[in-house]
């Protein structure tokens, strides 16, 4: 009998040291196993505005669809629906901005996971980034969409140079700033106990790839590992805002025995 995977979900978001409010907007929707990470920018509260629409919208317009075509959905189906779906998002950002002076120049950084049948469809735009942990090798699943991260495509800077650059947040793209958006979809396989990270820049500025590992190899349960990595993030000066959402993958079980 075909085997699907439990995932267990865990979200945490904080304003970090720094900034008066936390312009990060995080959702779980455990039943259409879809993670959201989204990481608004803009003066006054409009980054936050834009990274709660583009989580309201996606939980509206995708959510619903999601859960109707069950985990076992074509890829391309799946695909297809998140782009729609980021798009709609987009669009109404990008008027909200153009209609409220005080909004103007808004947008948000995004990245969704939606879990289905050993598979996830990662979906990003900006700097937040999704990461796996199998078999305790820890990698990287999305690249940036960064000035710097296209110096370094280029080989006209190293990554270390790019780390230690002051220019770290120059987004080459982002939800609602343009009237149309490029979304970056990426579908991986997944194993039976598979750790993911979807996480905001305020995480990954402050904790290198080599840290994030070692917290992360430690088998506690994921509100403690969630716990530690923003602690650990304020704890290196909390600059930003952060976020980090983990999702695990269970032990398989048989259709029909639990998940649909």
């Amino acid at each position: 009998m075909p085997l699907s995977l439990d995932y267990e979900f865990c979200a945490r978001t904080d304003v970090g040291r720094v900034r008066s409010n936390n312009e990060d907007s995080v959702a779980v929707s455990q039943d259409a196993r879809m993670v959201i990470v989204a990481d608004g920018m803009g003066g006054y509260n409009a980054g936050e505005v834009a990274s709660v629409m583009a989580v309201q919208i996606l939980n509206r317009e995708l959510r619903n669809r999601l859960v109707a075509a069950g985990a076992g959905a074509d890829a391309a189906l799946v695909r297809d629906m998140l782009t729609t779906s980021v798009d709609r998002a987009n669009s109404a950002i990008y008027q909200a901005a153009r209609a409220h002076a005080h909004y103007a120049g808004m947008g948000t950084t995004l990245i969704v996971g939606l879990f289905g049948d050993r598979r996830v469809v990662i979906g990003h735009i900006g700097d937040s980034r999704a990461y796996l942990l199998r078999g305790g090798i820890f990698s990287r699943l999305t690249r940036d969409h960064t000035w710097l991260q296209e110096q370094v495509d280029k080989g006209e800077m190293t990554p270390l140079e790019a780390q230690r650059s002051g220019m770290r947040s120059l987004l080459t793209r982002a939800v609602g700033v343009d009237p149309h958006v490029r979304l970056e979809v990426n579908e991986f396989p997944v194993e039976t106990g598979d750790l993911f990270l979807f996480c905001s820049d305020g995480l990954t500025d402050s904790i290198d790839d080599a840290e994030l590992a070692v917290l992360l190899r430690d088998p506690s349960p994921l509100p403690t590992l969630t716990e530690r990595l923003v602690q650990q993030a304020n704890a290196l000066g909390g600059r930003d805002n952060v976020s980090a959402l983990l999702v695990r993958a269970g032990a398989a079980a048989p259709r029909g025995a639990g998940h649909p």
